[in-house]
C-alpha cells in the first residue's frame, strides 16, 4: 500500500491532478439531457408525479437503475401535449397523476435482469398473479422501450377526496398490473371503471396520444420525434 506521508509535494500534486481529471472523464461519459427534453413539471406543475421505479413500491421490488430523483422528462413536443392533457382533465376536476415517463435504457436493461430471474417471484401475487414470469417478456416487458425514446408516458387520472388528497380514480387494475384485466376494453371490469379508463383515454387522444392496448396507463404522443434512437440519461 502507498505511504501518502512519505511522497514529495510533487507527487501528490500530481495525483491529485489525475484525480480530478479522472472525476472530469466519468462525468463527461455519463449521458447529458437532450435539449429537446424537458421536465414536465415545469409546464405542468399541477400533475400529481409519482415515479414507480424511484422506490421499492414497483414489479421489480426495487428501485430501478437510472431513477434518482421524482422527475418526469419527456420530448419536448410530447410534454407540450401534456399541458393539453393537464388542461382537458382539469376543466372535470381532475388532474394527471404521473408513474414514469422518460425511462433511461439501462432501467430496461435492468427489468430484463429481473425478468430473466425465474427463481424471483417476490411480486408475483401484486403484479402478475395469472400469468408465469416468463410469460412477461415481450408484451409487457420488452427489451427496447419506447419510454426510452422520451415520447411515451405511464398515468391515470386523480380527483380531490374529502380531505383535499389528490386520489388515483378506479380503473379496475393497478398500474404495472401484468394480466390481461389491464387491456384496454377488457369486460371483466364493472361500467364505473370502464368509463374511467374511457375518459383516460378520451383526454389523452385529445392532446394526440395513443394508447397501448395491452396497458390502459401506456400511451405515446403521436408521431414521436424519436423512433430508432433510445437515451440512457440519468433522472436526477
Amino acid at each position: 500500500m502507498m505511504n501518502i506521508a512519505l511522497l514529495s509535494p510533487f507527487c501528490l500534486l500530481a495525483l491529485l491532478v489525475m484525480a480530478i481529471a479522472a472525476s472530469a472523464t466519468a462525468k463527461q461519459s455519463e449521458p447529458a439531457v437532450p435539449a429537446d427534453f424537458t421536465d414536465v413539471a415545469s409546464l405542468v406543475p399541477d400533475a400529481q408525479i409519482h415515479m414507480a421505479y424511484l422506490g421499492s413500491d414497483n414489479f421489480v421490488g426495487m428501485q430501478v437503475d437510472g431513477y434518482q430523483a421524482n422527475k418526469c422528462y419527456l420530448q419536448q413536443n410530447a410534454a407540450n401535449a401534456l399541458v393539453k392533457a393537464q388542461q382537458a382533465a382539469a376543466a372535470q376536476g381532475l388532474t394527471l397523476w404521473i408513474y414514469d415517463c422518460y425511462r433511461p435504457q439501462r432501467a430496461v436493461n435492468h427489468f430484463m435482469r429481473w425478468a430473466k430471474d425465474l427463481a424471483d417471484t417476490s411480486t408475483k401475487a401484486e403484479y402478475y398473479p395469472n400469468l408465469a414470469k416468463d410469460q412477461l417478456v415481450g408484451e409487457y416487458i420488452a427489451e427496447k422501450s419506447g419510454h426510452s425514446r422520451g415520447s411515451t408516458i405511464d398515468l391515470t387520472l386523480a380527483r380531490l377526496d374529502a380531505d383535499g388528497n389528490w386520489q388515483p380514480l378506479d380503473m379496475g387494475s393497478a398500474f404495472d398490473m401484468f394480466d390481461p384485466v389491464s387491456n384496454v376494453g377488457h369486460p371483466a371490469i364493472n361500467q364505473t371503471q370502464q368509463a374511467n379508463r374511457q375518459l383516460l383515454l378520451d383526454i389523452m387522444a385529445s392532446a394526440n396520444f395513443k394508447v397501448y392496448s395491452m396497458e390502459w396507463w401506456h400511451f405515446t404522443h403521436q408521431p414521436p420525434v424519436y423512433t430508432e434512437q433510445y437515451f440512457d440519461f440519468v433522472i436526477k
